[in-house]
């Protein structure tokens, strides 16, 4: 290991240095093994295992590790052998091959203290390994299966069963989870503190980094100050030159003298201006290419190329779908593709849980793939790459995807939804339901799968990350999950937004669109207001309620939206003002605070100013709760009310047909009509909006119009408001318990006509017209 890779090496032990060298050497054997296994005869990978295990053998020489040397000088002499043909690198050897590999991984990571009592307690098993290393030769090569069907029909050959297909457990699998505590412990005790200071330091880094270019920004201003400056200062010298003239014109030798002094004298300041002006111009520029030179080398130091967080998968993915008899690749692309430490760190689980899936429900056994017409070997593809400034990593395979019809099944046994609302769900649709707690498609669990675990940690993890993760299904051909997340949780682009007089962020990969809303354009349904964008209607939202800051100031004609949130959970957030994007340096809230609601973390302005970064899916929970509870404020009525020239009615009545009927009668008249479904609904309704009636039925669930115009007529601000009653009953009875209550009109639908309703409504208040 070079001091270019690891720094100063003087720190460290013999053995942590062997350490480090056996880290990469044995990544090296298992690549290599690996590519072995699928394309016999490489000769460059035989030559790369070869200088690996002799470079392992010769530090186990020095550090005194001699069953490593023992390992390492067998495996030796097993690519000796495959280099000069003597020896084929079946599956078979290469799990023996690899057991090696472990053994010398957990050797590699004793501690002096433990070493001797762990190699006492395991020296049967060491020897297993060894003997195995050393007979590798008199293993016994199994047939190789077919590569493609045969052309012409042959009798069906019996499909594997995976319950037959027994495992090889590599030899030395009784040593894992054996080493005892005291060997392990105090390496993990070191790597673990090492990586919090390393963290710290460069949260550290990363804030004075910000604060520099905070303070590189906050010279504009000071430079436009200077600029206006120079424009009052080029006014008085104009003025002066003005003056000198006229006393040119006056021939008062005295006045001539002291004006053509005055007017040397500006010469010198103009230039000393123009030039400081000039100077302190470039400075700026410089300030903020060192300042944002700073940030970007402090961000790069926390990239990784991706490979480090997905250097075992292949060899997981090859050992595990062995053991379920069945003969699956990993392909990578795009292991360059750099990622921040802490995303990669996180998603490494997500990764895991994907491709495990993918082995145990998506790949075939390999006589079940040859009847379909593929080939025996499965293959699994991941790539990463960066587009459009996120990380995008697509998981594929070959196998055989994922059956819709059992997920509409599955989704309508668990009375997720009606048969009818199921057969109507699209592919896209369907495949979301994986994504659910304890959903799964398996009917019995097993120690991979089944239990409906996997796919909901991959979605909420990516979530927690700022990510999406979609999925597609191609029956009999395979399938595909995409991820795309941000390349960094240091530094986050996010659109800055004012709401009730504050800076609040918003990350820009949650931002669905941005636009303005014309108030004529906001319509209200059931105390919901809404309006039309692409052929969708959008329930509006104030942030300002959201966020608990207020009532919403919307003066405007236009309101400024932010379109957060996908399918049917989207919604249109309401602010003060759009300031514009910016990328913003994240810094997390003091956990004093706790987590709090709706708030991610905060993070400081180009000029210096605080903002908030909002939490989306937290905000997206607090609007569901907010329309759950019916406690929306209505955002088109400041302002608007003052122009509104037609009379307002509120409409309540739980049939449709008799609520649509009322509606367009009184629309047709020319009066503005709302309309509630229920007496809940028209008590919210009514006290968020001003209206000039209420016409209301009796008998509906959840309360009725009776309490309805008790609690109206009840209400310091709404005891004027005119009621009307229209129901069914036409008892004498009823009609009193209804005036009783404080209703202004009682109309009976017996004797229900259109102008019957309309001539009611004129008498209480008048025409449409204010």
């Amino acid at each position: 290991m070079s001091q270019d890779q690891h720094g100063d090496l003087s720190a460290f032990s013999m053995l942590d240095l062997f350490r480090m060298e056996a880290d990469s050497q044995t990544q090296i054997l298992t690549d290599g093994l690996l590519a072995m296994e699928r394309h016999a005869g490489d000769a460059t990978a035989v030559e790369a295992m070869m200088r690996a295990a002799h470079s392992i053998k010769g530090a186990a020489a020095i550090v005194g590790l001699q069953v490593v040397v023992q390992l390492a000088h067998g495996m030796e002499d097993s690519f000796v052998a495959a280099q000069h043909g003597r020896l084929k690198l079946t599956p078979e050897r290469v799990d023996v091959l690899l057991s090696g590999v472990d053994l010398i991984v957990q050797l590699s990571r004793l501690d002096d203290a433990g070493a001797e009592a762990w190699l006492a307690a395991n020296a049967a098993q060491i020897d297993q390994t060894l003997n195995a290393i050393a007979g590798i030769a008199d293993l016994p090569e199994l047939p190789a299966l077919p590569s493609a069907p045969a052309p012409m029909p042959a009798p069906a050959a019996a499909p594997l069963p995976q319950e037959a297909a027994e495992p090889q457990a590599p030899v030395a699998s009784g040593l894992a989870g054996e080493e005892p505590e005291s060997a392990a412990a105090p390496a993990q005790r070191t790597g673990a503190a090492s990586a919090k200071a390393a963290a710290q330091n460069f949260d550290k880094l990363l804030s004075l980094a910000s604060e520099s270019r905070i303070n590189a920004h906050q010279m504009h201003p000071f430079v436009g100050a200077l600029q206006r400056f120079k424009r009052n200062q080029s006014s008085l010298f104009s003025a002066i030159e003005h003056l000198h003239e006229a006393i040119t014109r006056s021939a008062d030798p005295s006045l001539m003298e002291k004006s053509l002094l005055a007017l040397q004298k500006t010469q010198p300041l103009k230039q000393f201006m123009l030039e400081h002006i000039a100077d302190i111009e470039t400075y700026e520029r410089r300030l903020l290419a060192v300042s944002q030179g700073m940030v970007d080398e402090v961000l790069a130091l926390r990239m990784r190329p991706f490979r480090d967080g997905i250097h075992a998968f292949p060899r997981m993915v090859r050992d595990l779908a062995r053991s379920l008899g069945k003969e699956v690749q990993l392909e990578i692309e795009g292991e360059d593709t750099l990622v921040d430490r802490d995303i990669l760190a996180k998603i490494e689980s997500p990764l895991n849980h994907m491709l495990r899936n993918a082995i145990d429900h998506g790949m075939e056994g390999p006589y079940e793939r040859i009847d379909a017409g593929k080939e025996a070997l499965g293959t699994i593809r991941m790539e990463a790459r960066h587009r459009a400034g996120m990380l995008s990593i697509e998981i594929s395979d070959d196998g055989r995807g994922v059956d819709l019809e059992k997920i509409r099944q599955s989704v309508i046994e668990r009375k997720m939804a009606s048969p009818a609302m199921a057969a109507a769900l699209s592919p896209g649709e369907l495949l979301e339901f994986l994504f659910l707690p304890a959903f799964s498609l398996k009917a019995t669990a097993n120690q991979l799968s089944g239990r409906g675990v996997g796919l909901d940690i991959v979605h909420e993890t990516i979530r927690q990350q700022n990510g999406t993760v979609r999925l597609e299904s191609e029956p009999g051909r395979g399938f595909r999950a995409l991820i795309t997340l941000p390349l960094t949780q240091s530094i986050v682009r996010a659109l800055v937004v004012d709401v009730h007089g504050e800076a609040y962020a918003i990350p820009i990969v949650k931002v669905e669109s941005v636009v303005r809303v014309p108030q004529a354009a906001i319509h209200t349904l059931e105390n919901k207001q809404f309006f039309e964008l692409k052929g969708e209607h959008l329930g509006l939202v104030s942030a300002a309620q959201v966020l608990e800051l207020g009532e919403a100031a919307s003066q405007a004609e236009d309101l400024p939206v932010v379109v957060i949130g996908r399918g049917k959970q989207s919604y249109a957030l309401v602010v003060d003002a759009i300031r514009g994007e910016q990328s913003l340096a994240v810094q997390a809230i003091d956990p004093i605070f706790g987590k709090m609601r709706d708030i991610s973390a905060a993070a400081l302005l180009d000029d210096g100013e605080p903002v908030l970064i909002l939490d989306v899916p937290d905000l997206l929970l607090s609007i569901d709760k907010l329309l759950h509870e019916g406690g929306l404020h209505q955002l088109a009525q400041a302002g608007h009310a003052q122009q509104r020239r037609a009379k307002r009615i509120l409409v309540v009545d739980d049939s449709l047909t008799v609520r649509e009927m009322e509606r367009k009668l009184l629309l047709a008249r020319g009066f503005d009509v709302d309309v509630a479904i229920d007496g809940i609904d028209g008590w919210n309704v009514v006290r968020s909006g001003e209206y000039d009636l209420v016409i209301t039925d009796v008998d509906m669930p959840r309360m009725d119009g009776i309490e309805l115009v008790s609690l109206i007529k009840k209400d310091l601000h709404l005891h004027k408001l005119p009621v009307m009653i229209v129901s069914y009953k036409d008892r004498p009875e009823d009609r009193a318990r209804g005036l009783s209550a404080g209703a202004d009109y009682y109309l009976t639908k017996g004797s229900f006509h259109d102008e019957t309703l309309l001539d009611a409504v004129a008498d209480l208040i008048g025409d449409a017209r204010l």
